[in-house]
């Protein structure tokens, strides 16, 4: 098994993607974090994104196999949101409002000898590609769906004539903050907020491993730039294709000199200049 990571900040102050490594279960995962609406900082200056990846990392990498014995990849999972609700009480956060909490999407697998274990929430996502060339998008992106009522604005306003990044997010802003509403409820998405309805609205499940060639983790800084009115396509195959041509430092390398050639995010719509990159390559 060869494996590939990379986690580059983007183009905030702090990178709130982060890496789960565990080799002693085998355990690998993608957390993307995401700032509170309403602003948290701590001692070191961190932001509430960077806190939560960070809380469920540290969580998920300090696991032994004595500590989890027969508990699932979601019992873990679960474990994690209860630990960082516990950081979250402990730093005076009001957990009764969704707009003050930390949160962070995640992509998590435990390769198993015949099996992959996957438990997925948010937008970061998990493909796989098979011997004969297949590739299957094993998760969905929860966010989605959210994300294309904030775009939809931010194109409108590019189509009026707007220019400036600033003046875009101005437009989106209060869309985003509107949907922090809807986070673990059946008509948002899910995110590990430290939220206890965020347990039922986990994906998970078991795949087998049979002729299984590779594994693809990533958060939503390393998907494949789109055009404005781009037509719909097959992306994680796409993906992947880049990365094995490149590598995936070299593809993230080549993501990044696109987005800087674009800097008013104006030829391909996104909320940030760069955001945070962090994959995991399973080559088996």
């Amino acid at each position: 098994m060869m494996i590939e990571t990379i986690s580059k900040q983007g183009t905030a102050q702090w990178n709130e993607d982060a890496l789960v490594v565990n080799d002693r279960l085998r355990l690998f995962g993608v957390l993307d974090g995401a700032t509170s609406l309403h602003p948290y900082r701590g001692a070191g200056g961190e932001t509430g994104g960077y806190l939560a990846s960070r809380t469920i990392k540290n969580y998920l990498e300090s696991l032994r196999e004595e500590d989890v014995a027969d508990a699932s990849l979601k019992h873990l999972v679960i474990q994690a949101n209860v630990r960082l609700r516990e950081d979250m009480k402990e730093a005076g956060i009001d957990l009764t409002d969704k707009a003050s909490l930390w949160t962070s999407s995640l992509a998590l697998i435990r390769v198993r000898e015949h099996s992959i274990d996957y438990v997925q929430a948010g937008d970061c996502m998990i493909a796989a590609k098979y011997e004969d060339g297949t590739v299957r998008t094993i998760s969905r992106d929860q966010v989605d769906h959210i994300d294309q009522q904030s775009k939809k604005i931010w194109q409108d306003g590019i189509q009026s004539g707007i220019t400036s990044r600033e003046q875009l997010w101005s437009m989106v802003k209060p869309v985003i903050m509107q949907n922090k509403s809807k986070m673990n409820t059946l008509e948002g998405y899910s995110v590990l907020s430290g939220e206890p309805e965020a347990a039922e609205l986990l994906e998970y499940g078991t795949i087998n491993r049979i002729r299984l060639r590779s594994l693809l983790l990533v958060t939503d800084g390393l998907f494949l730039p789109k055009e404005a009115g781009a037509e719909p396509s097959d992306d994680c195959a796409n993906l992947i294709a880049m990365v094995e041509k490149q590598t995936l430092a070299s593809y993230t390398d080549w993501l990044t000199r696109l987005e800087q050639d674009d800097k008013e995010c104006q030829k391909y719509p996104r909320f940030k200049i760069s955001d945070d990159k962090t994959g995991i390559w399973i080559q088996f």
